[in-house]
């Protein structure tokens, strides 16, 4: 299999930068995002035409100019529904087995778990139970997907019934001295990642603890498991991603940028991978094949440098590494939005002076949990991008 580098779709509408996107359970091609507006989308990326080209609501969108006539451009998909309860960001997303419910939750400190078909909460966990801060992670555990789990700001990991009528957390975990940034659970296990620099594994039935370092310094910031659950990948803000041997905790490899540690942007004339400041998404896909991961820089030039310049353009970019050997694998290209987007996404400052575009990709999703054909990327343009096999 080859890495899928095409771009097949755009999902437009967002009004701000995309934090979280999802496909819909099994192999459903369906994909939920969250932004910073507040606001949940659930998109067809199959488009209703061949291109988007200079449409008439392209044009009303903003993003063509009549400048830009007859220029092809990647088909947008379909925008099916929007949810809007949120107070403030959506910053993370998860959809039910039957693909009938989502959960989600953001920087308003509550979990919300939705009705796909009426657009409506069915339940709402946190609020003044979840501390001070926002929800960083959320997603579905337990048979049937009885259980929501969560955690955010506040270092808490903590477990919600979704059957119940309790306003209270069924398990709460407090062991984490920073912030916990993402979660994945595997049958009674709830792994969870903090910015501390650990991965914690709770098992909800025993009781058990497990606890493993990955950097002594650097925040985890993102977790995926193999399907089997034997192996997990660890992203961290080090610019390492790491897989992990779950039974001993021992490292199996170690995915960075072909280049020494102490070499900066500014010596290679070539791209490199670095992940220092900002939470961005991992995850392995292709069938497990390729472990990929977005990028926090965020600004390439026309000379493929990462230096900004006066010749740089907003697109971002998403990297492949071969899951087996750690090479890199594919690099590719994550355009700012359909022709003329980047323009009229211009801002000014309060100095006057034009804002700097960064197009940093950090959400990313495969269809089918990492075994279908697919994958989106989303991140600080508000454009999410669906990339296919050619």
């Amino acid at each position: 299999m080859s890495f899928p580098d095409k771009p097949v779709a755009q999902l437009l509408g967002s009004n701000g930068p995309v934090h979280a996107v999802t496909y819909s359970a099994g192999s459903g091609t369906y994909i939920l995002t969250g932004s910073s507006d507040r606001s949940i989308r659930l998109y067809n990326p199959q488009p209703t035409t061949g291109t988007l080209g200079t449409s008439a609501k392209a044009k009303d969108s903003g993003f063509i100019t009549s400048s830009t006539t007859r220029t092809p451009a990647i088909p947008e998909g379909r925008l099916i529904q929007t949810y809007a309860e949120h107070g403030y960001e959506v910053l993370s997303l998860a959809c039910a087995t039957d693909n009938a419910r989502f959960v989600s939750s953001g920087g308003d400190r509550t979990v919300f778990l939705w009705d796909v078909t009426t657009a409506q909460t069915l339940r709402r966990f946190g609020g003044s139970s979840t501390g001070g801060g926002r929800v960083n992670c959320v997603t579905f555990a337990g048979d049937g997907d009885s259980l929501v789990v969560s955690g955010g700001f506040d270092t808490v990991v903590r477990v919600w019934d979704t059957r119940g009528t309790s306003t209270k957390p069924l398990q709460s975990f407090s062991e984490a001295r920073d912030a916990i940034s993402a979660i994945v659970v595997m049958g009674s296990e709830v792994i969870a990642a903090s910015v501390d620099g650990r991965v914690r594994t709770y098992d909800v039935r025993t009781g058990k603890q497990t606890t493993d370092v990955i950097s002594g310094s650097a925040g985890v910031t993102s977790l995926s498991l193999t399907r089997d659950g034997r192996s997990l990948l660890v992203g961290a803000l080090d610019s390492k991603l790491r897989l992990l041997d779950r039974e001993n905790g021992t490292c199996l490899r170690t995915y960075s940028s072909d280049v020494d540690e102490t070499t900066t942007t500014q010596d290679v004339p070539f791209p490199v991978w670095r992940n220092e400041e900002l939470r961005v998404q991992s995850l392995i896909g292709g069938r497990e094949r390729f472990v990929v991961a977005g990028d926090e820089m965020g600004t390439a030039t026309n000379d493929g440098a990462i230096k900004p310049s006066k010749n740089a353009t907003p697109d971002g970019r998403v990297w492949a590494w071969d899951l087996l050997t750690g090479r890199v694998a594919a690099t590719v290209t994550v355009p700012w939005g359909p022709p003329g987007a980047a323009t009229s996404s211009r801002s000014i400052g309060r100095d006057g002076r034009e804002k700097e575009r960064r197009n940093v990709t950090s959400c990313l999703a495969w269809q089918d949990g990492g075994w279908g054909d697919q994958f989106c990327v989303g991140g600080t343009s508000g454009v999410v991008t669906v990339f296919g096999p050619r």
